[in-house]
């Protein structure tokens, strides 16, 4: 009899829109063609059967990974990274403009980077662009070239090759976005109100340093940017949970707005961060646990749209591993093979049911980058999915981590969920023969 689809999955739990339904999914050249009742009786030239602990999941989108290939592949590579993303689910990532060489701040720069994955793709991958002092004019070319929307920092980023914009350059860059409806995602600190971090092991000085008004203070500017020009904006990485009303109130004035956290903020406190423990520095912070559940809140009344890691791996050399000097140190935490376990353990504490997880970090930021075939599972989505067993637990071992270097601080924490699959458009991921594809802006 012949098979109505090349791959048929069967599952007591597998995620919907409405929650979890028993179903029976059935893949077509590497696409959903449909989802049915389990016990429909689909067959499939290959067929995979759930296990009771087992739930299937639409794979994840990440829009907010730093990979730094070309120019710093030795912070992290397309390889690695995409790697990480796998092992964890992950079957989309858009990559950052900066931290390579050169930046993805002009069509060249774009160029540079799509060369460096070939070969090294183990999930799909887009590009988001850079907006920086003086390529104004290379925002329309950059969008017609496919990057999902464009990045810049409201204070110094901390490499030389990406520099800040001012407040009027901020405005004209948004004003040229807005002309295409493109897309600007920002990095929001007032750099007014950051100090330099005082040199030595104490999280407290570094954390003084980026204090919760520099973010609100340029989330208010970035508000009125964004009314005054008319261009759709999305905030990075939340911190500070001070901004939350400013957000709500913005979205309810109809400005085109929104925004993401991520796992460091949501499970992570700033009165337990270990002496010298630097594998803790992001910017902005990690604060208190108040703020922490403000966060929370954030998410679960829809002021907050999703959940990505932020990955911005370095070299243990650059994070001051062996000093712990917070204030010498890179910013910025990897977590990107970690990034669902680490949200779904703090939310199964707090209650909040895992298909709500899944939502924020599939369908959420798939919706921001308009990868509207992503982060779903249903009938014409891209068939990239994942079983995970929510239950299991599992503790993090370096040796274990794909990240090009394993300085994270969720070494030796115990998490539940564990990704016992990762499928890209159908298939199972093989490490051995890299099939990601490139995404391009308007693809489903």
């Amino acid at each position: 009899m012949t098979p109505d689809h090349d791959l048929v999955l069967r599952g007591r739990r597998v995620h919907r829109a409405e929650g979890f339904e028993a179903a029976e999914v059935g893949v077509s050249a590497g696409r959903i063609a449909e989802v049915v009742p389990l016990g429909t009786g689909l067959r499939g030239e290959r067929e995979i059967v759930l296990s009771e602990d087992e739930v299937l999941l639409p794979g994840l989108v990440d829009s907010h990974v730093h990979i730094n290939d070309p120019g710093r592949s030795e912070w992290e590579g397309f390889d690695t990274a995409t790697r990480a993303a796998a092992r964890g689910g992950v079957t989309t990532v858009i990559d950052m403009p900066l931290n390579s060489i050169p930046p993805t701040t002009s069509v060249s720069g774009l160029s540079a980077k799509v060369a460096a994955t070939e070969g090294r793709r183990h999930v799909d991958i887009g590009f988001w662009g850079g907006a920086v002092p003086g390529n104004l004019a290379d925002l329309r070319y950059l969008h017609s070239a496919g990057v999902f929307g464009f990045k810049c920092f409201t204070l110094p980023s901390g490499v030389d090759e990406f520099p800040h914009l001012r407040a009027d350059e901020l405005r004209a860059a948004m004003a040229e976005i807005a002309s295409f409806d493109g897309l600007m995602i920002v990095h929001a600190e007032d750099p007014g109100s950051v100090t330099e971090a005082p040199p030595g092991r104490g999280y407290g000085g570094f954390l003084a340093s980026r204090p919760p008004q520099a973010e609100t203070r340029a989330i208010a500017q970035v508000i009125d940017a964004a009314r005054e020009t008319g261009a759709r904006v999305h905030l990075l990485h939340l911190s500070a949970a001070d901004s939350l009303p400013l957000i709500a109130a913005a979205r309810t004035e109809g400005v085109r707005l929104t925004a993401e956290t991520c796992p460091h903020y949501l499970t992570l406190s700033a009165d337990a961060v270990p002496e010298g423990a630097t594998a803790y520095k992001c910017c902005p912070p990690i604060r208190d646990l108040s703020n922490q559940d403000r966060l929370w809140q954030g998410l679960l009344d829809g002021t907050i749209d999703c959940v990505v890691t932020d990955h911005s791996p370095s070299t243990a050399e650059l994070k001051h591993v062996e000093s712990g000097d917070f204030g010498a140190a890179w910013g910025g935490i990897a977590s990107l093979q970690l990034g669902l376990p680490i949200v779904w353990t703090e939310a199964r504490q707090r209650g909040v049911p895992l298909e709500t997880v899944v939502n924020w970090m599939s369908a959420g930021p798939a919706d921001i980058a308009g990868l509207h075939g992503k982060g779903r599972i249903r009938a014409d989505g891209s068939a990239d999915l994942m079983v995970f067993a929510p239950e299991a637990s599992h503790t993090v071992e370096p040796a274990r981590l794909e990240h090009r270097h394993p300085v994270t601080p969720y070494v030796d924490r115990t998490l539940h969920g564990v990704v016992r699959r990762t499928l890209l458009a159908g298939e199972e991921v093989d490490f051995m023969r890299p099939s990601g594809r490139l995404l391009w802006r308007g693809e489903s």
